[in-house]
């Protein structure tokens, strides 16, 4: 669908949440789309085939035209979340996940940055963290970068989905999401986005994320293997998007991450695999030693 924006008025914002099964958590993400303190927006929201009474949860809502509804039967958040992104009308388009929930200035303040930052096509910022009983355990603090990142997404994907927003034109250049991929296909995106276009960071809280034992993203050890046939798949479709060298410390800090993780589980012969994996691609940064220093002291 075409964009609409009209001349010195607010662009429109498309909010897109794909939700399967999580009626519990439905109506916190809904209300907090409402308590947006910029009001320009429209929430598709695509039902990947729940079975619980996610639709009796969203009926009372439809009294608002902003809110639009789609069902599809299940077929995975990508195809989901590309089924909204084909609905879209605005300019802008930002993602909340069904279980999560956004602070009331969340989208003023991303509409302010790309005011200050025109040459900025995607924007995002931290998170907390909280429980099923959306209560708070903690801050996503981690480090994040502005401009072409590629080369620092190669370390890890610190780009928090439910804080960004991103220009419509990028999804028409670029396409969505890969809907083979039910386990890192926000990072995927990212990545293949960061070849072209500019990221920037705002440093401030935008979102809450829940953390919860059913999530995909909560199963480290697939994520982990998720990630990495991720990144070799990039590298190999994208070699000019980074250097060699960018290439190397990228992949070494990769797999000195996961090494600590395989360590933290007492997986240590994995671990071990993965520390000279660190070390043959990058081995003058002090990561890959640590590594392997912790690794014989828990041994």
């Amino acid at each position: 669908m075409e964009e609409i924006t009209v001349e010195n008025e607010e662009p429109l914002v498309s909010v897109i949440t794909p939700t399967f099964n999580r009626s519990e958590f439905l109506r916190e993400a809904i209300d907090s789309v409402l308590a947006q303190t910029y009001e320009n927006f429209e929430l598709i929201i695509v039902d990947d085939g729940s079975t619980d009474d996610t639709k009796k949860v969203i009926e009372p809502y439809l009294t608002d035209q902003r809110i639009k509804y789609f069902y599809q039967f299940n077929q995975g958040q990508s195809v989901a979340r590309n089924k909204g992104i084909s609905e879209s009308n605005g300019a802008f388009i930002c993602f909340l996940d069904s279980d999560n929930v956004w602070f009331p200035k969340k989208l003023s303040i991303s509409i302010s940055e790309f005011d200050r930052f025109p040459e900025a096509d995607i924007v995002y910022g931290d998170g907390v963290l909280i429980d099923a009983k959306s209560e708070e355990i903690g801050k996503n603090t981690m480090k994040r970068y502005s401009g072409r990142i590629t080369h620092h997404l190669l370390k890890d994907n610190f780009v928090s989905m439910n804080t960004t927003m991103t220009r419509k034109k990028c999804f028409k250049e670029l396409g969505g999401f890969n809907e083979t991929d039910r386990v890192a296909e926000d990072y995927e995106l990212w990545l293949r986005f960061s070849t072209k276009f500019e990221f920037r960071y705002i440093p401030e809280f935008l979102s809450y994320y829940r953390v919860m034992d059913d999530q995909i993203s909560s199963d480290k050890k697939q994520r982990f293997s998720g990630n990495e046939k991720l990144l070799l798949k990039f590298l190999e479709q994208y070699p000019d998007a980074v250097t060699r060298k960018q290439r190397q410390r990228g992949l070494s800090h990769f797999y000195i991450r996961k090494a600590r993780y395989e360590i933290s589980v007492k997986s240590f012969r994995d671990s071990i695999c993965d520390i000279i994996k660190g070390i043959n691609y990058y081995p003058w940064w002090p990561g890959p030693w640590r590594a392997l220093g912790k690794l014989l002291i828990k041994r």
